[in-house]
Protein backbone atom coordinates (compact mmCIF):
# COMPACT_ATOMS: atom_id res chain seq x y z
CA UNK A 1 0.00 0.00 0.00
CA UNK A 2 2.75 2.45 0.96
CA UNK A 3 4.48 2.06 -2.41
CA UNK A 4 1.26 2.99 -4.25
CA UNK A 5 0.65 5.97 -1.93
CA UNK A 6 4.25 7.15 -2.43
CA UNK A 7 3.92 6.89 -6.22
CA UNK A 8 0.73 8.99 -6.19
CA UNK A 9 2.40 11.56 -3.94
CA UNK A 10 5.40 11.85 -6.26
CA UNK A 11 3.11 12.65 -9.19
CA UNK A 12 1.04 15.25 -7.30
CA UNK A 13 4.01 16.89 -5.59
CA UNK A 14 6.20 17.17 -8.67
CA UNK A 15 8.27 20.29 -9.29
CA UNK A 16 5.32 21.64 -11.29
CA UNK A 17 3.25 22.11 -8.13
CA UNK A 18 6.17 23.70 -6.28
CA UNK A 19 6.56 26.13 -9.19
CA UNK A 20 2.82 26.80 -9.35
CA UNK A 21 2.69 27.72 -5.64
CA UNK A 22 5.60 30.14 -6.03
CA UNK A 23 4.18 31.63 -9.26
CA UNK A 24 0.74 32.26 -7.71
CA UNK A 25 2.28 33.99 -4.72
CA UNK A 26 4.48 36.21 -6.90
CA UNK A 27 1.57 36.98 -9.25
CA UNK A 28 -0.84 38.13 -6.53
CA UNK A 29 1.89 39.98 -4.66
CA UNK A 30 2.66 42.11 -7.71
CA UNK A 31 -0.99 42.62 -8.66
CA UNK A 32 -1.82 43.90 -5.16
CA UNK A 33 1.43 45.89 -5.13
CA UNK A 34 2.59 43.84 -2.16
CA UNK A 35 -0.44 44.53 -0.01
CA UNK A 36 1.02 42.12 2.54
CA UNK A 37 3.50 44.89 3.37
CA UNK A 38 1.53 48.07 2.54
CA UNK A 39 -1.60 47.07 4.46
CA UNK A 40 -0.17 45.24 7.44
CA UNK A 41 -1.50 47.92 9.82
CA UNK A 42 -4.95 47.58 8.24
CA UNK A 43 -4.78 43.80 8.65
CA UNK A 44 -4.18 44.07 12.39
CA UNK A 45 -6.87 46.74 12.80
CA UNK A 46 -9.47 44.65 10.98
CA UNK A 47 -8.82 41.67 13.26
CA UNK A 48 -10.77 43.28 16.07
CA UNK A 49 -13.30 45.39 14.16
CA UNK A 50 -15.71 42.76 12.84
CA UNK A 51 -18.81 41.82 14.84
CA UNK A 52 -20.41 38.40 14.83
CA UNK A 53 -24.07 37.98 13.92
CA UNK A 54 -26.75 35.31 14.08
CA UNK A 55 -25.53 34.02 10.70
CA UNK A 56 -21.81 34.72 10.79
CA UNK A 57 -18.83 34.63 13.13
CA UNK A 58 -16.59 37.63 13.87
CA UNK A 59 -13.44 38.40 11.90
CA UNK A 60 -11.36 37.37 14.90
CA UNK A 61 -13.24 34.07 15.23
CA UNK A 62 -12.81 33.47 11.49
CA UNK A 63 -9.09 34.20 11.88
CA UNK A 64 -8.81 31.79 14.81
CA UNK A 65 -10.79 29.11 12.96
CA UNK A 66 -8.49 29.51 9.95
CA UNK A 67 -5.44 29.52 12.23
CA UNK A 68 -6.79 26.39 13.89
CA UNK A 69 -6.45 24.79 10.47
CA UNK A 70 -3.11 26.43 9.69
CA UNK A 71 -1.38 26.00 13.08
CA UNK A 72 -0.97 22.31 13.73
CA UNK A 73 1.42 19.46 13.19
CA UNK A 74 3.02 21.30 10.27
CA UNK A 75 4.32 23.99 12.62
CA UNK A 76 6.06 21.55 14.95
CA UNK A 77 6.63 18.22 13.24
CA UNK A 78 6.51 19.61 9.69
CA UNK A 79 9.19 22.23 10.30
CA UNK A 80 11.50 19.66 11.89
CA UNK A 81 10.96 17.30 8.96
CA UNK A 82 11.70 20.08 6.45
CA UNK A 83 14.96 20.92 8.22
CA UNK A 84 15.94 17.25 8.55
CA UNK A 85 15.27 16.49 4.88
CA UNK A 86 16.16 19.81 3.26
CA UNK A 87 18.62 21.34 5.69
CA UNK A 88 18.34 24.66 7.59
CA UNK A 89 17.81 26.53 4.31
CA UNK A 90 14.34 24.99 4.03
CA UNK A 91 13.22 27.57 6.62
CA UNK A 92 14.09 30.40 4.22
CA UNK A 93 11.86 28.89 1.54
CA UNK A 94 9.10 28.47 4.11
CA UNK A 95 9.44 32.20 4.82
CA UNK A 96 9.39 32.95 1.11
CA UNK A 97 6.24 30.94 0.41
CA UNK A 98 4.57 32.56 3.45
CA UNK A 99 5.42 36.10 2.34
CA UNK A 100 4.32 35.45 -1.22
CA UNK A 101 1.47 33.20 -0.12
CA UNK A 102 -0.15 36.07 1.78
CA UNK A 103 -1.15 37.42 -1.63
CA UNK A 104 -2.74 34.09 -2.57
CA UNK A 105 -4.48 33.94 0.82
CA UNK A 106 -6.02 37.37 0.22
CA UNK A 107 -7.34 36.35 -3.19
CA UNK A 108 -8.91 33.06 -2.14
CA UNK A 109 -10.46 34.50 1.04
CA UNK A 110 -11.88 37.57 -0.72
CA UNK A 111 -13.37 35.32 -3.41
CA UNK A 112 -14.93 33.14 -0.71
CA UNK A 113 -16.66 36.21 0.72
CA UNK A 114 -17.79 37.50 -2.69
CA UNK A 115 -19.54 34.28 -3.65
CA UNK A 116 -20.70 33.03 -0.24
CA UNK A 117 -24.26 31.93 0.55
CA UNK A 118 -26.52 31.68 3.57
CA UNK A 119 -27.55 28.10 4.34
CA UNK A 120 -29.87 27.23 7.24
CA UNK A 121 -28.95 30.35 9.18
CA UNK A 122 -25.17 30.13 8.63
CA UNK A 123 -22.81 31.57 6.02
CA UNK A 124 -21.20 29.01 3.75
CA UNK A 125 -18.59 29.46 1.06
CA UNK A 126 -15.19 28.45 -0.24
CA UNK A 127 -13.48 27.35 -3.45
CA UNK A 128 -16.31 25.10 -4.66
CA UNK A 129 -18.71 28.05 -4.43
CA UNK A 130 -16.45 30.60 -6.13
CA UNK A 131 -15.38 28.14 -8.80
CA UNK A 132 -18.99 27.52 -9.82
CA UNK A 133 -20.23 31.13 -9.60
CA UNK A 134 -17.02 32.90 -10.57
CA UNK A 135 -16.71 30.99 -13.84
CA UNK A 136 -20.30 31.80 -14.75
CA UNK A 137 -22.48 28.95 -13.52
CA UNK A 138 -21.58 26.96 -16.62
CA UNK A 139 -21.67 23.18 -16.91
CA UNK A 140 -17.87 23.19 -16.74
CA UNK A 141 -17.74 25.38 -13.62
CA UNK A 142 -20.35 23.27 -11.83
CA UNK A 143 -18.40 20.07 -12.45
CA UNK A 144 -15.15 21.82 -11.50
CA UNK A 145 -16.76 22.96 -8.24
CA UNK A 146 -18.00 19.44 -7.49
CA UNK A 147 -14.54 18.02 -8.27
CA UNK A 148 -12.92 20.41 -5.78
CA UNK A 149 -15.58 19.67 -3.17
CA UNK A 150 -15.03 15.90 -3.53
CA UNK A 151 -11.24 16.34 -3.34
CA UNK A 152 -11.64 18.49 -0.22
CA UNK A 153 -13.97 16.08 1.57
CA UNK A 154 -11.57 13.26 0.72
CA UNK A 155 -8.54 15.28 1.92
CA UNK A 156 -9.89 16.89 5.09
CA UNK A 157 -12.25 14.09 6.05
CA UNK A 158 -10.01 11.09 5.37
CA UNK A 159 -6.38 11.91 4.62
CA UNK A 160 -5.39 14.88 6.78
CA UNK A 161 -6.83 14.11 10.26
CA UNK A 162 -4.47 11.16 10.64
CA UNK A 163 -1.40 13.39 10.23
CA UNK A 164 -2.47 15.52 13.19
CA UNK A 165 -3.54 12.65 15.45
CA UNK A 166 -0.40 10.65 14.63
CA UNK A 167 1.86 13.46 15.83
CA UNK A 168 -0.23 13.85 18.99
CA UNK A 169 0.08 10.12 19.70
CA UNK A 170 3.85 10.12 19.05
CA UNK A 171 4.48 13.16 21.25
CA UNK A 172 2.22 12.01 24.12
CA UNK A 173 3.68 8.51 24.05
CA UNK A 174 7.22 9.91 24.07
CA UNK A 175 6.45 12.29 26.95
CA UNK A 176 4.15 10.25 29.17
CA UNK A 177 4.41 6.67 27.85
CA UNK A 178 0.64 6.62 27.30
CA UNK A 179 -0.52 3.93 24.93
CA UNK A 180 -1.56 5.22 21.50
CA UNK A 181 -4.89 3.46 21.75
CA UNK A 182 -5.76 5.44 24.88
CA UNK A 183 -4.72 8.68 23.15
CA UNK A 184 -6.99 7.77 20.23
CA UNK A 185 -9.98 7.20 22.56
CA UNK A 186 -9.53 10.51 24.36
CA UNK A 187 -9.12 12.41 21.09
CA UNK A 188 -12.26 10.90 19.58
CA UNK A 189 -14.43 11.72 22.62
CA UNK A 190 -13.24 15.34 22.87
CA UNK A 191 -13.49 15.88 19.13
CA UNK A 192 -17.03 14.49 19.01
CA UNK A 193 -18.15 16.99 21.65
CA UNK A 194 -16.98 19.84 19.41
CA UNK A 195 -17.86 18.80 15.87
CA UNK A 196 -21.44 17.91 16.68
CA UNK A 197 -21.91 21.56 17.71
CA UNK A 198 -21.33 23.20 14.30
CA UNK A 199 -19.25 26.24 13.25
CA UNK A 200 -20.34 28.40 16.18
CA UNK A 201 -18.91 25.92 18.70
CA UNK A 202 -15.82 25.36 16.54
CA UNK A 203 -15.28 29.13 16.29
CA UNK A 204 -15.71 29.60 20.04
CA UNK A 205 -13.29 26.77 20.87
CA UNK A 206 -10.70 28.07 18.39
CA UNK A 207 -11.06 31.62 19.72
CA UNK A 208 -10.13 30.35 23.19
CA UNK A 209 -7.48 27.72 22.46
CA UNK A 210 -5.46 29.15 19.54
CA UNK A 211 -4.33 32.51 21.03
CA UNK A 212 -3.42 31.01 24.43
CA UNK A 213 -1.49 28.01 23.12
CA UNK A 214 0.12 29.98 20.30
CA UNK A 215 1.25 32.66 22.74
CA UNK A 216 2.73 30.16 25.18
CA UNK A 217 4.55 28.34 22.40
CA UNK A 218 6.12 31.51 21.03
CA UNK A 219 7.03 32.59 24.58
CA UNK A 220 8.87 29.29 25.05
CA UNK A 221 10.80 29.83 21.83
CA UNK A 222 11.74 33.35 22.95
CA UNK A 223 13.17 31.92 26.19
CA UNK A 224 15.28 29.42 24.24
CA UNK A 225 16.45 32.14 21.82
CA UNK A 226 17.44 34.39 24.73
CA UNK A 227 19.36 31.55 26.41
CA UNK A 228 21.19 30.92 23.11
CA UNK A 229 21.26 34.55 21.91
CA UNK A 230 24.94 34.40 20.97
CA UNK A 231 24.09 31.86 18.27
CA UNK A 232 21.60 34.07 16.40
CA UNK A 233 24.08 35.53 13.83
CA UNK A 234 25.50 32.08 13.04
CA UNK A 235 22.04 30.51 12.72
CA UNK A 236 20.79 33.26 10.39
CA UNK A 237 23.93 32.92 8.29
CA UNK A 238 23.46 29.14 8.15
CA UNK A 239 19.81 29.51 7.05
CA UNK A 240 20.53 31.95 4.23
CA UNK A 241 23.69 30.23 2.98
CA UNK A 242 22.13 26.78 2.89
CA UNK A 243 18.96 28.19 1.27
CA UNK A 244 20.99 28.89 -1.89
CA UNK A 245 23.43 26.00 -1.68
CA UNK A 246 26.30 28.23 -0.51
CA UNK A 247 26.86 26.24 2.69
CA UNK A 248 29.16 23.33 1.79
CA UNK A 249 27.47 20.84 4.12
CA UNK A 250 24.13 21.35 2.34
CA UNK A 251 25.23 22.14 -1.21
CA UNK A 252 24.34 18.67 -2.41
CA UNK A 253 20.68 19.00 -1.44
CA UNK A 254 19.86 22.45 -2.89
CA UNK A 255 16.89 21.12 -4.85
CA UNK A 256 15.55 19.31 -1.80
CA UNK A 257 15.95 22.48 0.24
CA UNK A 258 13.57 24.43 -2.01
CA UNK A 259 11.14 21.52 -2.48
CA UNK A 260 10.86 20.71 1.22
CA UNK A 261 10.63 24.38 2.19
CA UNK A 262 7.78 25.04 -0.24
CA UNK A 263 6.08 21.70 0.45
CA UNK A 264 6.06 22.10 4.22
CA UNK A 265 5.38 25.83 3.91
CA UNK A 266 2.20 25.18 1.92
CA UNK A 267 1.24 22.36 4.30
CA UNK A 268 1.69 24.66 7.28
CA UNK A 269 0.28 28.05 6.18
CA UNK A 270 -2.18 26.57 3.62
CA UNK A 271 -2.00 29.70 1.45
CA UNK A 272 -3.58 28.81 -1.90
CA UNK A 273 -4.51 25.34 -0.73
CA UNK A 274 -8.21 26.18 -0.42
CA UNK A 275 -8.81 25.41 3.26
CA UNK A 276 -8.71 28.95 4.69
CA UNK A 277 -11.54 30.30 2.47
CA UNK A 278 -14.15 28.10 4.18
CA UNK A 279 -13.63 29.94 7.50
CA UNK A 280 -13.22 33.27 5.71
CA UNK A 281 -16.65 32.90 4.11
CA UNK A 282 -18.27 32.41 7.53
CA UNK A 283 -17.22 35.86 8.79
CA UNK A 284 -19.63 38.79 9.14
CA UNK A 285 -18.04 41.71 7.24
CA UNK A 286 -19.22 44.66 5.14
CA UNK A 287 -16.65 44.12 2.38
CA UNK A 288 -14.93 40.92 1.18
CA UNK A 289 -11.51 42.58 1.12
CA UNK A 290 -11.65 42.98 4.89
CA UNK A 291 -11.62 39.24 5.46
CA UNK A 292 -9.09 38.80 2.65
CA UNK A 293 -6.65 41.05 4.50
CA UNK A 294 -7.32 39.34 7.84
CA UNK A 295 -6.63 35.93 6.33
CA UNK A 296 -3.47 37.20 4.65
CA UNK A 297 -2.23 38.16 8.11
CA UNK A 298 -2.96 34.64 9.38
CA UNK A 299 -0.26 33.32 7.04
CA UNK A 300 2.27 35.56 8.82
CA UNK A 301 1.15 34.33 12.24
CA UNK A 302 1.47 30.74 11.13
CA UNK A 303 4.83 30.73 9.38
CA UNK A 304 6.77 33.85 10.38
CA UNK A 305 5.90 33.42 14.06
CA UNK A 306 5.06 29.82 14.96
CA UNK A 307 7.12 27.96 12.32
CA UNK A 308 10.10 30.24 12.91
CA UNK A 309 9.78 29.62 16.65
CA UNK A 310 10.08 25.87 16.07
CA UNK A 311 12.96 26.21 13.61
CA UNK A 312 15.06 28.47 15.85
CA UNK A 313 14.56 26.17 18.83
CA UNK A 314 15.74 23.17 16.80
CA UNK A 315 18.64 24.91 15.06
CA UNK A 316 19.97 26.70 18.16
CA UNK A 317 20.01 23.53 20.22
CA UNK A 318 21.32 21.34 17.41
CA UNK A 319 18.38 18.96 17.83
CA UNK A 320 18.16 17.80 14.24
CA UNK A 321 19.66 15.43 11.67
CA UNK A 322 20.25 16.27 8.03
CA UNK A 323 21.32 14.69 4.80
CA UNK A 324 24.99 14.23 4.01
CA UNK A 325 26.65 16.13 1.16
CA UNK A 326 26.37 13.08 -1.08
CA UNK A 327 22.57 13.13 -0.66
CA UNK A 328 22.40 10.14 1.71
CA UNK A 329 20.48 10.38 4.97
CA UNK A 330 22.33 10.61 8.27
CA UNK A 331 20.36 8.13 10.35
CA UNK A 332 21.71 8.38 13.89
CA UNK A 333 18.70 8.23 16.21
CA UNK A 334 16.40 9.01 13.28
CA UNK A 335 12.99 7.39 13.92
CA UNK A 336 11.59 7.78 10.41
CA UNK A 337 8.84 10.36 9.92
CA UNK A 338 8.38 10.53 13.69
CA UNK A 339 11.39 12.84 13.93
CA UNK A 340 9.22 15.96 13.96
CA UNK A 341 7.72 16.06 17.45
CA UNK A 342 10.72 14.28 18.96
CA UNK A 343 13.25 16.81 17.61
CA UNK A 344 11.19 19.69 18.96
CA UNK A 345 10.78 17.97 22.31
CA UNK A 346 14.56 17.52 22.50
CA UNK A 347 15.08 21.21 21.71
CA UNK A 348 12.84 22.44 24.55
CA UNK A 349 14.31 19.84 26.90
CA UNK A 350 17.69 21.59 26.68
CA UNK A 351 16.34 24.20 29.12
CA UNK A 352 16.11 21.56 31.86
CA UNK A 353 18.05 18.51 30.68
CA UNK A 354 16.80 15.20 31.99
CA UNK A 355 13.64 16.66 33.50
CA UNK A 356 11.32 15.62 30.70
CA UNK A 357 9.91 19.15 30.61
CA UNK A 358 10.49 19.56 26.88
CA UNK A 359 8.73 16.34 26.00
CA UNK A 360 5.75 17.25 28.19
CA UNK A 361 5.45 20.85 26.96
CA UNK A 362 5.58 19.95 23.26
CA UNK A 363 3.17 17.05 23.77
CA UNK A 364 0.63 19.43 25.34
CA UNK A 365 1.21 22.15 22.73
CA UNK A 366 0.95 19.67 19.89
CA UNK A 367 -2.22 18.22 21.38
CA UNK A 368 -3.99 21.57 21.32
CA UNK A 369 -2.55 22.69 17.96
CA UNK A 370 -3.39 19.45 16.20
CA UNK A 371 -6.75 19.09 17.95
CA UNK A 372 -7.96 22.48 16.74
CA UNK A 373 -6.67 21.65 13.26
CA UNK A 374 -8.81 18.51 13.13
CA UNK A 375 -11.76 20.66 14.24
CA UNK A 376 -11.12 22.97 11.32
CA UNK A 377 -10.77 20.02 8.94
CA UNK A 378 -14.21 18.84 9.97
CA UNK A 379 -15.78 22.23 9.29
CA UNK A 380 -14.11 22.44 5.87
CA UNK A 381 -15.33 18.97 4.95
CA UNK A 382 -18.85 19.79 6.18
CA UNK A 383 -19.04 22.92 4.02
CA UNK A 384 -18.15 20.88 0.95
CA UNK A 385 -20.52 18.05 1.86
CA UNK A 386 -23.34 20.62 1.96
CA UNK A 387 -22.23 21.98 -1.41
CA UNK A 388 -22.31 18.52 -3.00
CA UNK A 389 -25.66 17.59 -1.44
CA UNK A 390 -27.25 20.85 -2.62
CA UNK A 391 -26.85 19.51 -6.13
CA UNK A 392 -28.96 16.51 -5.10
CA UNK A 393 -31.53 18.89 -3.56
CA UNK A 394 -32.30 16.60 -0.64
CA UNK A 395 -32.15 17.71 3.00
CA UNK A 396 -32.14 14.11 4.16
CA UNK A 397 -29.09 13.40 1.99
CA UNK A 398 -27.28 16.35 3.60
CA UNK A 399 -28.02 15.20 7.15
CA UNK A 400 -27.04 11.62 6.39
CA UNK A 401 -23.81 12.67 4.63
CA UNK A 402 -22.79 15.00 7.48
CA UNK A 403 -23.33 12.26 10.07
CA UNK A 404 -21.32 9.82 7.94
CA UNK A 405 -18.58 12.44 7.66
CA UNK A 406 -18.48 12.88 11.44
CA UNK A 407 -18.03 9.18 12.11
CA UNK A 408 -15.51 8.69 9.28
CA UNK A 409 -13.40 11.64 10.48
CA UNK A 410 -13.46 10.31 14.05
CA UNK A 411 -12.44 6.87 12.77
CA UNK A 412 -9.57 8.29 10.69
CA UNK A 413 -8.43 10.34 13.68
CA UNK A 414 -8.27 7.17 15.77
CA UNK A 415 -6.57 5.26 12.94
CA UNK A 416 -3.97 8.02 12.60
CA UNK A 417 -2.89 7.48 16.19
CA UNK A 418 -1.86 3.90 15.54
CA UNK A 419 -0.64 3.88 11.92
CA UNK A 420 2.96 4.66 10.87
CA UNK A 421 3.99 8.29 10.69
CA UNK A 422 5.43 7.88 7.20
CA UNK A 423 2.10 6.70 5.79
CA UNK A 424 0.20 9.42 7.66
CA UNK A 425 2.37 12.23 6.26
CA UNK A 426 2.35 10.89 2.72
CA UNK A 427 -1.44 10.60 2.73
CA UNK A 428 -1.65 14.13 4.11
CA UNK A 429 0.62 15.45 1.36
CA UNK A 430 -1.62 13.88 -1.27
CA UNK A 431 -4.62 15.65 0.26
CA UNK A 432 -2.88 19.02 0.40
CA UNK A 433 -1.46 18.68 -3.11
CA UNK A 434 -4.70 17.67 -4.80
CA UNK A 435 -6.55 20.62 -3.27
CA UNK A 436 -3.74 23.04 -4.11
CA UNK A 437 -3.68 22.07 -7.79
CA UNK A 438 -7.41 22.66 -8.21
CA UNK A 439 -7.60 25.82 -6.10
CA UNK A 440 -4.55 27.69 -7.36
CA UNK A 441 -5.62 27.24 -10.98
CA UNK A 442 -9.08 28.55 -9.99
CA UNK A 443 -7.90 31.68 -8.15
CA UNK A 444 -5.52 32.53 -10.99
CA UNK A 445 -8.47 32.26 -13.39
CA UNK A 446 -10.58 34.50 -11.12
CA UNK A 447 -7.79 36.96 -10.33
CA UNK A 448 -9.54 39.87 -12.08
CA UNK A 449 -12.56 39.50 -9.79
CA UNK A 450 -10.33 39.45 -6.70
CA UNK A 451 -8.47 42.53 -7.93
CA UNK A 452 -11.71 44.45 -8.59
CA UNK A 453 -12.67 43.76 -4.98
CA UNK A 454 -9.23 44.79 -3.72
CA UNK A 455 -9.11 48.04 -5.70
CA UNK A 456 -12.66 48.94 -4.65
CA UNK A 457 -11.70 48.64 -0.98
CA UNK A 458 -8.54 50.70 -1.49
CA UNK A 459 -10.44 53.42 -3.39
CA UNK A 460 -13.01 53.71 -0.60
CA UNK A 461 -10.22 53.93 1.97
CA UNK A 462 -8.49 56.68 -0.03
CA UNK A 463 -11.80 58.54 -0.33
CA UNK A 464 -11.82 58.83 3.45
CA UNK A 465 -14.88 56.64 4.00
CA UNK A 466 -14.94 55.34 7.61
CA UNK A 467 -13.95 51.69 7.78
CA UNK A 468 -17.32 50.56 9.15
CA UNK A 469 -19.10 52.35 6.28
CA UNK A 470 -17.13 50.70 3.48
CA UNK A 471 -19.59 48.45 1.64
CA UNK A 472 -19.28 46.07 -1.28
CA UNK A 473 -21.45 46.55 -4.36
CA UNK A 474 -20.76 43.77 -6.91
CA UNK A 475 -23.17 45.22 -9.49
CA UNK A 476 -21.26 48.51 -9.53
CA UNK A 477 -18.04 46.58 -10.16
CA UNK A 478 -19.55 44.36 -12.85
CA UNK A 479 -19.15 41.19 -10.78
CA UNK A 480 -21.88 38.68 -11.57
CA UNK A 481 -23.41 35.91 -9.45
CA UNK A 482 -22.52 37.58 -6.13
CA UNK A 483 -26.15 37.11 -5.11
CA UNK A 484 -25.58 37.31 -1.37
CA UNK A 485 -24.21 40.86 -1.62
CA UNK A 486 -26.87 42.01 -4.08
CA UNK A 487 -29.58 40.93 -1.64
CA UNK A 488 -27.73 42.40 1.34
CA UNK A 489 -27.44 45.79 -0.40
CA UNK A 490 -31.17 45.74 -1.16
CA UNK A 491 -31.93 45.13 2.51
CA UNK A 492 -29.59 47.92 3.55
CA UNK A 493 -31.22 50.32 1.05
CA UNK A 494 -34.68 49.45 2.35
CA UNK A 495 -33.65 50.14 5.95
CA UNK A 496 -32.21 53.51 5.02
Amino acid sequence: MESVVNAINDVIWSNWLVGLCLFAGIYFSFRTRFSQVRHIKEMVTLLFKGEKSAEGISSFQALCTALAGRIGTGNIAGVATAIAMGGPGALFWMWAIAFLGAGSAFAESALAQIYKEEHEGQYRGGPAYYIEKGFGNTKFSKWYGILFAIATVFATGLLLPGVQSNSIAVAVNNAFAIDRGIVAAVLVVLLALIIFGGIKRIGSAAELIVPIMGGLYILMSVVIIVVNINQVPDILSLIFKSAFGAEQAFAGIFGSTIAWGVKRGVYSNEAGQGTGPQAAAAAEVTHPAKQGLVQAFSVYVDTLFVCSATAFMILMTGSYNVMATDGSMIVENLPGAEIGPIYTQQAVDTLMPGSGFGAAFIAIALFFFAFTTIMAYYYIAEVNIIYICKKIKSKNATKIAINILRFVLLAMTAFGCVKTAQLAWTMGDIGVGSMAWLNIIAILGLSNVAMKCFKDYESQMKAGIPREEIFFDPEKLGIKNADFWVEKNKQRANKS
